[in-house]
């Protein structure tokens, strides 16, 4: 593990790179692009038979260059140091602050890969890699990068032991809010390795934290109970509380007035009133009265809201 430190002093745990792992990938490299040269080679053969050999030579020699030099500069760059070769075993070009590299540094590995690996045929770069502690080269000392691993295998997580049947539910009432996290992670940490321990260190240990599990919550342990089986029964309490929260199923709301109000017996609508014919007056009549508007209907009363039954699981499937 490489501890890089960055700008804003964040400490990056980076896994470079070793040797075998980047020999392979230089070798898949460099078979690629050898096999591009030889393709290159023979279109520019049929192409330049008509120049002489000095033309000839210098064609050859530019390709040469460009295959085997320029090509691996673009492809570190334009993939931001990841070739066919590092993409296949897993490793990529950083810079040390763990940024991607630009062109220069590709450019600065590519002119020191053609010393290091193609004109002593990588001796020089075994030598530095074996000698340097992160496995850099030259070109990565002089161009300021890191081979990194970017497929790291995961730890395997270890079950936590679960405690004796009898202990099973002792610890329901139990307080634990009062415990902090960094001491359920060493808890956690000794229960799934007490057995690699040494028998008297490792009771020393769950005596300890037994301790401090007791001083949090203020309940001494039944008597007769072991100090790791005591550890055993907290955390497997802690895991079931915590499984119940994440698991629990909320009652469905109950329906509401408006709900209530539309499912109960809908009142019959009431016909609208009856205007009565606009007649005009006659003359030398009496003016006829105004008819009195209709009084409004009363409003129907609202059915009682319904009782919400509310339970606590949802029913089975």
């Amino acid at each position: 593990m490489s501890d890089l430190v960055t700008g804003d002093a964040v400490v990056l745990g980076l896994r470079s790179a070793r040797l075998p792992s980047r020999a392979l990938a230089v070798l898949l490299d460099l078979f690629v692009y050898v096999g591009c040269y030889l393709v290159v080679t023979f279109a520019l053969v049929f192409a330049t038979a008509s120049l002489d050999d000095a033309a000839q030579a210098a064609v050859s020699v530019a390709s040469l260059l460009l295959v085997l030099v320029g090509v691996p500069i673009a492809v570190e760059t334009l993939s931001h140091g990841r070739s066919l070769g590092k993409l296949a075993c897993g490793l990529r070009v950083v810079r040390e602050d763990g940024g991607p590299i630009r062109f220069r540094h590709a450019l600065v590995r590519g002119a020191m890969g053609v010393v290091e690996l193609l004109m002593t045929f990588g001796t020089i770069a075994c030598i530095a890699s074996l000698v340097s502690e992160r496995g850099r080269r030259l070109g990565d000392v002089f161009a300021g990068t890191l081979v990194i691993r970017e497929r790291v295998p995961g730890a395997r997580v270890m079950p936590v032991p679960p405690p004796p049947p009898w202990l099973a539910g002792r610890f329901t009432g139990l307080d634990l809010s009062a415990v902090p996290e960094g001491l359920w992670l060493a808890i956690r940490q000794y229960l799934t390795r007490m057995d690699q321990l040494d028998p008297h260190t490792g009771a020393s240990m769950a005596a300890r934290l037994a301790d401090d599990v007791v001083a949090r919550t203020g309940t001494p342990p039944p008597p007769g109970v072991t100090a790791a089986a005591f550890l055993m029964a907290v955390v497997h309490e802690r895991q079931t509380r915590d499984a119940a929260r994440a698991f629990a199923v909320q009652a469905p709301p109950g329906p509401g007035p408006m709900a209530a109000a539309v499912s109960g017996p809908m009142p019959m609508p009431m016909p609208p009133p009856v205007a009565a014919p606009f007649t005009a007056p006659v003359a030398g009549s009496a003016p006829m009265p105004m008819p009195a508007p209709a009084p409004a209907p009363a409003p129907a009363p609202a059915p009682a809201e319904a009782p919400v039954r509310r339970t606590g699981f949802a029913p089975p499937g």
